[in-house]
């Protein structure tokens, strides 16, 4: 089993990690990540809020904070945890905004409510998020007199010792100072700084999503990475993947999908047409490649994935993310996904693995962590882990 390394010195940008007042999570503490780490429990014990928590600290860099990636990172998640509210604007039309309040712990209740995502014991590192008082002080000499005076939200971010202000108007976001105002654009996955992360929802990969991720892809040898993840479940018959259409919009939606070729056809036959393990299988092995030195966040790693190869997936999973140096962080409820997880790390050299249940205790989440002795022999046993 591989040693722990560090974020600032070895290949792991987070080898613990400590959360506090984010989303449902009051305080968190997980002493050791792995190059692949599963997160087991059952619904709604805070799995989907870690990953977003890592996404939140994906969104740094060693030099600065990143305003614009920050801010419209967190955007993303409430928008898709539908954490929203219905206004209207100037005009009387109805819009919908996110709700702020929803990122902290007690959904902002409280004056100063603070949230803080890192690694566990570099507290300079952990990136933290303040709900400011717009009378305070700090805040006069960053925004005009106008702009205190307007409802939204103001938030101090802090990082490596430096602290910022932004203003947060309605569904506007803003950086502003009193010389004018940069507005912001919504999050997007290809961003020019920060860690390099992807994120799998629980369901299928777009057609758009999949696309990107090829197009990095395409003739390189990673191509023949995807065509091996394929036939985990095609065993051996799928011969080559390819992209087809074009990206014009048409009256049935995104035009460009994939296409493989498999032994004994003479045309491509759609991904789609394979089932939903083969686009699942095709967008993690694609999105291993596509996150090289970064995150690969998996939300309910097992969708789509039979039983009989949970094994031979992560053994791919486990193989991609070390050549690549992605570090993996995946959520399951299924305890054949963990078994599979388990027997990967027999069959791969020194796996650098992790497995941590998660598990409520009152209204707190807490962190039950076993060993790579320990998940062995509890896949041995037929100890349930979930």
């Amino acid at each position: 089993m591989m040693s722990d390394t560090t974020a600032y010195g070895g290949t792991l940008h987070l080898p613990d990690l400590y959360i506090r007042g984010f989303g449902g999570i009051k305080e968190l503490s997980i002493s050791r990540l792995g190059r692949v780490t599963l997160f087991a429990g059952k619904n709604a014990v805070g799995k989907t809020t870690l990953l977003d928590a890592v996404r939140v600290y994906s969104a740094q860099s060693e030099q600065s904070i990143l305003t614009d990636i920050l801010l419209n990172v967190l955007k993303d998640i409430l928008v898709n945890r539908e954490e929203v509210i219905d206004a209207e604007d100037e005009f009387g039309d109805e819009i919908i905004s996110p709700n702020w309040d929803a990122l902290f712990y007690g959904r902002g209740t409280s004056e100063g409510s603070t949230l803080a995502i890192g690694p566990k014991a570099e507290k300079e590192h952990q990136i933290r998020i303040r709900l400011a008082n717009p009378k305070e002080r700090a805040l006069e000499d960053h925004f005009s007199d106008s702009l205190l005076r307007e409802e939204g939200h103001f938030v101090e971010v802090g990082f490596k010792g430096k602290n910022r202000h932004f203003a947060i108007i309605d569904d506007a976001i803003s950086y502003k100072k009193k010389r004018g105002k940069i507005g912001l654009g919504t999050f997007r996955l290809n961003r020019r700084q920060g860690i390099n992360t992807e994120w799998l929802g629980p369901g299928l990969p777009s057609n758009e999503s999949i696309a990107r991720f090829w197009d990095k892809v395409a003739l390189t040898s990673n191509e023949q990475k995807a065509v091996e993840a394929l036939n985990l479940v095609f065993d051996g018959k799928v011969e080559g993947v390819a992209m087809i259409g074009s990206e014009r919009e048409a009256p049935y939606g995104y035009t460009r999908r994939a296409a493989v070729k498999t032994s004994g056809e003479n045309h491509p036959i759609p991904l789609k047409s394979l089932g939903d393990g083969a686009t699942r299988l095709l967008g993690i092995a694609l999105a291993l490649t596509n996150s090289q030195n970064g995150f690969l966040l998996i939300d309910e790693a097992e969708n789509g994935i039979h039983h009989s190869i949970q094994r031979d997936f992560w053994t791919m999973v486990l193989k991609t993310a070390e050549t690549n140096n992605v570090q993996v962080f995946a959520t399951t409820h299924s305890w054949d996904c963990v078994v599979g997880f388990a027997q990967a790390a027999e069959d791969v050299d020194e796996a650098d693995v992790a497995l941590v249940r998660l598990e409520k205790d009152g209204s707190d989440v807490v962190a039950v962590e076993y060993s790579e002795r320990n998940l062995k022999a509890a896949a041995r046993s037929g100890i349930e882990v979930r």
